[in-house]
């Protein structure tokens, strides 16, 4: 399944887009967004686009090549923005997007090991150049830290439980997805509308990626991004990076450097949700650089 991007309308009116002017996709993808934003720019502006997976970036560089020099595409992460910027000769830019959520070029390939829904290696790297798999995490953590990472980062009550059931099962029988998903249902009663192991899937991911650590890095720095009137889009995909961007907005905005365009975030409306699904959770937010 191709990636679909989310909220179209609302990051293109969000990012007020000026023709000449520069702009970001931190996580670019396969360039959903990025080139409605060129497209946007009627060629009178230039798009950076950014992400972590390289062979993400591949497809990004086909579906985008019709738009020629106007974008420029760099293997990197989204906390690493002012030293790329820096080598691409620009000190800042007149706004920005971040979405968080997972490609499903990466969710849907088995390979990648994202989905319990597939039988793959329990991997979950973005950026495979780093060396550490979920399942190292899980060899390498101790059952305490495991019943941490799987609590405070997939929010699954009953981590200590799951956190037991993984560190005591031999390795030999803990090497797929389908392993993972299975042990994890099995000490977790079916009651939930959601499969048994999507929020330990979730603790993993977060936890193999630095995600919030990541996000927390770039929240602190990324005013020093924006031009005046430059706009920060922000799409978030669960209370604790959403938790996180509103909180750093008000900060800014009780500082009187921001104001914040999205009193409340901005869902997709259900018409999103029917054509796709993977959209229900996206919350999105708006702050402007004055």
């Amino acid at each position: 399944m191709f990636h679909k991007p989310v909220l179209v309308e609302e990051v293109l009116e969000g990012l007020n887009l000026k023709k000449g002017g520069v702009y970001l996709d931190a996580t670019v993808g396969t360039g959903g967004h990025a080139g409605l934003i060129l497209r946007g720019l009627e060629g009178a502006g230039q798009l950076i686009g950014v992400d972590c997976d390289e062979e993400i970036l591949e497809h990004a560089k086909q579906s985008l090549q019709e738009f020629g020099a106007s974008v420029q595409l760099v293997h990197g992460h989204y906390e690493e923005l002012p030293e790329i910027l820096r080598g691409l000769g620009h000190t800042a830019v007149d706004g920005f997007l971040l979405d968080l959520g997972v490609s499903s070029l990466q969710f849907d390939r088995a390979d990648r090991g994202f989905s319990f829904r597939q039988e793959g290696p329990i991997d979950m790297r973005m950026d495979l150049s780093s060396t550490q798999t979920a399942l190292d995490l899980i060899r390498r953590s101790s059952e305490k830290d495991l019943e941490r990472i799987i609590r405070n980062f997939g929010e699954e009550p009953r981590a200590r439980r799951v956190a037991a059931v993984l560190k005591r099962t031999p390795l030999q029988r803990l090497r797929t997805t389908s392993d993972l998903a299975r042990l994890v249902a099995s000490v977790l009663p079916g009651r939930s509308k959601i499969h048994p192991a999507t929020r330990t899937f979730q603790g993993l991911r977060i936890a193999v990626n630095k995600e919030l650590e990541r996000l927390e890095r770039f929240l602190e720095i990324f005013p020093g991004l924006l031009s005046e009137g430059g706009r920060a889009v922000f799409i978030a995909y669960h209370s604790l990076e959403d938790r996180r961007i509103k909180q750093r907005l008000r900060t800014l905005k009780l500082g009187g450097s921001f104001k914040i365009l999205t009193p409340k975030p901005i869902r997709p409306a259900e018409r999103e949700i029917a054509e796709n699904p993977r959209s229900r959770s996206a919350r999105l937010r708006i702050g402007e650089k004055i």
